[in-house]
């Protein structure tokens, strides 16, 4: 299913053949993301992935809207702690087209002093959004918290003071630092023949040249305690973590087999007990943020300011009975066939199956075929999920962050 192509540069191309489709999706790669900037710097990924769709020399910003628009394509990219993206679906003929523009907004962005300008005033905008907008904010809380005073843990948008404080030729210098063919991916997914998709990359890569500045991942110890910020907002925002697994660590296959069961679903532990039982909450879930050397786990919930407390006792009491007693046999095959039906149904999306390669390729050197993570997810036993509950949700590596209108000092939390 999966195809890879080094060029002569070092550029790897990767494609999966989906010929059951008429599109296609492609993104461009680059292996750099908010964890590797310098602290006066921070957001400057970030701003470069806005600036890249700000004008080349072959077309202005509203050209390259347009030629997207022209096909009823879309155009878009992201930029995380450890990656940046660019990528495009078209419609299969116009495959050409899409890698055209993306390579052409890759590799002659102009950064224009005056566009630059205004594209800090979006990104101060954007910033804005973020901080009106609770539910997000708290998970960057609770990555600030537990991993203090680390890369990994500050937020990828960066500040008001250093995106402001960024000139174009900062925006060159950090792309001439991370942004070459030893540290890009072209990746492809749909109705993509490889080999001619391999040739359409070599000629729009043609002049792409020169070494990136390798570095290893951050991999911070956390750092668990407690943080009540006051906000005032109609809800309050709670998450309740402790340390995780890195997406290179093999024991994440039983991490997630955990992370469904306990709060994965609207049959999980979490949102049976706290919402269907007790009505507290509209939204409850556990999550895993993971990264090459690092992660984290942590549950989420909104909730009124008087129901926080109710909602932490329950939090913990479902994690100390995880430490304690082995899930059953029934609960255990649900949240295998869980997984399993939410990879299937991610495998019908281009864009997910492109994002798939670009992120492994990255983080793992490989593909792991879906056969293979339904294998290993079918092996995981009770007794190794029990053992990870027992190493990761002990009392002294639990941290709590809660953001609303909270009076810290009604707050009980043994473990902080």
């Amino acid at each position: 299913m999966y195809k890879k192509t080094t060029l002569a540069s070092g550029l790897r191309v990767l494609t999966e053949s989906m010929p059951a489709v008429r599109s296609a999706s492609i993104g461009i790669w680059a292996d750099v993301g908010s964890s590797l900037e310098r602290r006066d710097q921070r957001g400057i990924s970030h701003l470069v992935e806005h600036m890249l769709f700000k004008g080349t020399q072959r077309r202005t910003a509203r050209e390259i809207a347009e030629t997207m628009d022209g096909v009823g394509g879309s155009l878009n990219a992201f930029t995380d702690k450890e990656a940046t993206c660019y990528y495009a679906k078209v419609i299969d003929r116009h495959v050409p087209l899409a890698l055209d523009v993306l390579s052409d907004m890759f590799l002659h962005s102009l950064f224009d002093a005056q566009e630059l300008a205004k594209e800090q005033k979006v990104v101060l905008e954007e910033i804005k959004m973020y901080d009106d907008s609770p539910d997000e904010m708290i998970h960057d809380l609770f990555l600030q918290t537990m991993w203090s005073g680390s890369n990994l843990g500050e937020p990828t948008i960066g500040s008001v003071e250093t995106v402001t404080r960024v000139t174009p030729a900062d925006l060159r210098v950090h792309m001439e630092r991370h942004y070459a063919p030893d540290s890009v991916v072209v990746a492809a997914a749909g109705n993509i023949d490889h080999e001619q998709f391999v040739e359409l990359v070599a000629e729009n890569f043609a002049t792409f040249a020169g070494k990136s500045e390798r570095f290893e991942p951050d991999a911070p110890h956390t750092t668990p305690a407690a943080l009540v910020r006051q906000k005032d907002s109609e809800q309050a925002y709670v998450v309740l973590g402790s340390r995780g697994l890195s997406v290179r660590d093999d024991r994440r296959f039983a991490l997630s087999v955990l992370d469904t069961a306990l709060g994965g679903g609207m049959s999980s532990r979490l949102f049976q007990e706290i919402r269907e039982k007790r009505g507290l909450v509209y939204t409850v879930y556990s999550f895993q943020a993971a990264y090459r050397a690092a992660g984290l786990f942590g549950i989420y919930a909104g909730t009124s300011a008087e129901n926080v407390q109710p909602c932490i006792d329950v939090i913990a009491e479902q994690l100390a009975e995880l430490r304690k007693i082995e899930i059953g046999e029934t609960e255990l095959h649900l949240a295998k066939e869980h997984i399993k039906g939410n990879l299937t149904l991610s495998l019908e999306s281009t864009s997910s199956r492109m994002i798939r390669l670009g992120r492994s390729e990255f983080a793992l050197g490989r593909q792991v075929a879906p056969e293979e993570i339904e294998e290993r997810v079918d092996a995981v036993t009770a007794s190794e999920i029990a053992e990870l509950a027992r190493e990761l949700f002990a009392e002294d590596q639990l941290g709590l962050c809660i953001l609303g209108p909270v009076d810290e000092t009604a707050i009980e939390w043994a473990a902080a």
